[in-house]
């Protein structure tokens, strides 16, 4: 099957997203409001992690096995990530759009995030670990490269505990559509 990378890519910077259902039929799907990670003062994170950050036990990679952190976010009971969504997640990352910013340890992949750069906006799609705390110190490293690169914001589409301890919040459909205008102007990458 062929797939019109342009539309896809049209596709997420109007604010959609794709997702497969329990039947790996795939969708657009959009949200009237989108929760975002902060990216400045308002971001946080639980002290017990501030002491992993110091270990220094995990080490950050940007696509060192993108198909491991694909791989690692679809592997649970019920997945939204499809056969079919791994093939334009692959095709995404070949033509420059998606990334995987990863953490290890030694030679084993700790955890990710998978995402989405379009101009100064980083979509994340999903989360993963193998080694207990390496996704959240994932989440730590990626805001601090967010931050150096300027990126306008970090999408991390919907709400849930363990995004409302790093400081998430949400924002209404104008709101984020000006924010993708913003982003739009600018040309970043994670690399």
């Amino acid at each position: 099957m062929q797939y019109d990378i342009a539309a896809i890519v049209e596709g997420y910077a109007q604010g959609y997203f794709l997702m497969a259902d329990e039947r790996d039929r795939l969708s657009w799907y959009g949200s009237r409001d989108r929760t975002l990670i902060p990216l400045d003062e308002r971001f946080r994170y639980p002290k017990s992690l501030q002491r992993v950050l110091n270990q220094e036990r995990f080490t950050v990679a940007i696509n060192r096995d993108f198909q491991a952190v694909v791989a690692g976010c679809a592997d649970r009971e019920t997945t939204w990530i499809s056969p079919e969504l791994k093939k334009i997640y692959w095709l995404l990352y070949q033509n420059g759009y998606a990334y995987s910013f990863e953490t290890w340890q030694g030679d084993e992949l700790a955890g990710g995030i998978l995402g989405i750069v379009i101009g100064g906006a980083f979509i994340g799609e999903s989360m993963f670990y193998r080694i207990p705390e390496g996704s959240k110190v994932a989440m730590v490293k990626l805001v601090e490269r967010l931050r150096q690169r300027q990126f306008v914001f970090f999408d991390a589409q919907m709400m849930n505990p363990h995004l409302k301890r790093f400081g998430a919040y949400r924002v209404g459909d104008e709101e984020y559509q000006s924010l993708f205008q913003e982003a739009l102007q600018r040309t970043y990458n994670l690399v």
